[in-house]
């Protein structure tokens, strides 16, 4: 039988943690049509991986990619074999917003004004469908994005004509095709709104089956309080919790997590809850004046009154200008850094949790981002898993695949199975890793040979291949909150 596309011989670790096996598989339109022995297929492209690993397309499952899937190449992500991003987390949603100035912290991780150029979330989708971008993307409707509109002071709670304004943002962005409502109560665009206004916001998402992802309001000294909070939000609500880049921030709060994870295991009998996870000990966002004592080490990347001094330490570029570190980064803002403020325990502990779905949570208009954005998921396969045995293989395959797709109702994706969508990643077991550094933090992982979305290569040879088959995805069915 002839097929589209044939991969012979590889070793297929198929998202839903059982063990690996020897198999090819064939490919029609887009669409995985046999998994097996098929020495009678024929492929008008036929690829061998023959010791290699043939895995599912790994699911980004917190990204900041709004923008990039719109003007970007992708490669940071189509090079670690991720060929499905979650965009719109923390709160920050490229769509619905059309400022008249230049967007606050932490809305500037996305662009400037001209980025922000859609005013309904529909009409976002609509420009990435004619886009069409290299991978896919699944979308989160952002509460910072909706408060610095709708909310005349944001250092209030909003009051109920506000929230009635963000509740229809919410409803809107559902009908659309959004996956679910995010937060980034951390930030002070949201620090001012108490439990009762997201609640309003997620109980929107509710009639859709919509889920909250949360970066939370303290992942440090109130990291167990946060937890609650984001617990009782979706209860309340009736939606599905992710809890976003979960960890303990800050020295003093190192160890931490081993108070959490047991808070999240306890509720996941009562709530549909899980959470995710970046690989590094190192944190990056806008450069908060305020974070500056709970880091070792502070790393700017960028600036936009100085935009020389990308990839140098804070207490440098301070100790150049003869003031202290606090005072720099004042003078730097707004800025972007990457905070050194996380233990390796907590890092390992988290990624052993068996809800944890693996997240990039990466910056792509950083010119000198965190590692992370380039890093992420070979990481884990190389680092962690073969290097360290932090879990078996099929295991860390699972936790970008299978449990992501579950938890997003990605239905169709994050297996491999007949029926399912041909988004594939070929790699080497035993050379997968990372190769960004904080030195050379766009440097692309080894070990990743193909890529394929929707059954056509996006990644080979070691760059993209200049196709763009993936897809604006809509919410494809609702997601239980128990």
């Amino acid at each position: 039988m002839h097929h589209d596309l044939v991969i012979r011989g590889g070793t297929v670790i198929d998202g839903r943690g059982v063990p690996a096996f020897r198999a090819d598989i064939a490919v029609d339109s887009g669409h995985i049509v046999a998994v097996g022995a098929l020495e009678d297929a024929a492929g008008e492209r036929e690829v061998d991986a023959s010791g290699l690993i043939v895995a599912p397309g790994f699911i980004d499952v917190h990204t900041h990619d709004d923008r990039a899937l719109l003007d970007g190449d992708m490669a940071a992500k189509a090079s670690q074999g991720v060929t499905t991003v979650v965009a719109g987390n923390c709160g920050v949603s490229l769509a619905p917003f059309r400022p008249d100035g230049r967007p606050p912290p932490p809305m500037d991780l996305l662009g400037g004004e001209g980025d922000y150029r859609f005013p309904t979330f529909a009409s976002y989708l609509e420009a990435l469908d004619a886009r069409c971008p290299v991978v896919n993307g699944l979308f989160l409707v952002g509460h910072q994005t909706l408060r610095v509109q709708h909310v005349e002071d944001l250092e209030r709670p909003a009051d109920a004509t506000e929230i009635a304004a963000m509740r229809a943002g919410v409803e809107q962005a559902m009908q659309a095709g959004a996956v679910g409502v995010s937060t980034g109560l951390f930030y002070p665009p949201s620090r001012a709104a108490p439990t009762d206004e997201v609640v309003a916001l997620a109980e929107a998402a509710a009639p859709w089956g919509g889920l909250y992802a949360t970066h939370m309001r303290d992942e440090g000294t109130y990291l167990e309080e946060s937890v609650a909070e984001s617990l009782e939000i979706g209860r309340r609500a009736g939606v599905a919790v992710v809890l976003s880049h979960h960890k303990a921030s800050g020295v003093a709060n190192h160890g931490k997590t081993a108070r959490s994870l047991p808070m999240v295991e306890a509720a996941a009998a009562e709530q549909q809850v899980s959470l995710d996870v970046y690989p590094y000990a190192m944190s990056s966002t806008v450069l908060l004046p305020d974070r500056l004592a709970e880091s070792t080490r502070v790393l700017v990347t960028w600036s936009a009154p100085y935009p020389e001094v990308a990839g140098r330490d804070l207490s440098d570029i301070a100790a150049e200008h003869g003031v202290s570190d606090e005072e720099m980064a004042l003078r730097l803002l707004p800025a972007g850094a990457i905070y050194f403020a996380m233990s390796e325990d907590d890092v390992q502990r988290v990624l052993r949790f068996p809800h944890a779905m693996i997240g990039s949570d990466g910056l792509p208009h950083d010119p000198r981002p965190h590692p992370r954005l380039w890093g992420t998921f070979p990481r884990v396969l190389g680092h962690y898993s073969r290097t360290l045995g932090l879990m078996p293989l099929e295991e860390a395959v699972r936790r970008m695949t299978s449990l992501p797709a579950d938890r997003f109702g990605l239905d169709g994706r994050g297996v491999i199975e007949a029926g399912a969508v041909a988004d594939l990643c070929l790699f080497d077991p035993e050379t997968v890793i990372d190769r960004a550094s904080f030195e050379n933090p766009m440097t692309p992982a080894d070990g990743i040979h193909v890529v394929f979305v929707a059954g056509e290569a996006v990644w080979e040879d070691g760059a993209t291949t200049g196709a763009r088959p993936g897809r604006a995805l809509r919410r494809a069915r609702p997601i239980p909150a128990r």
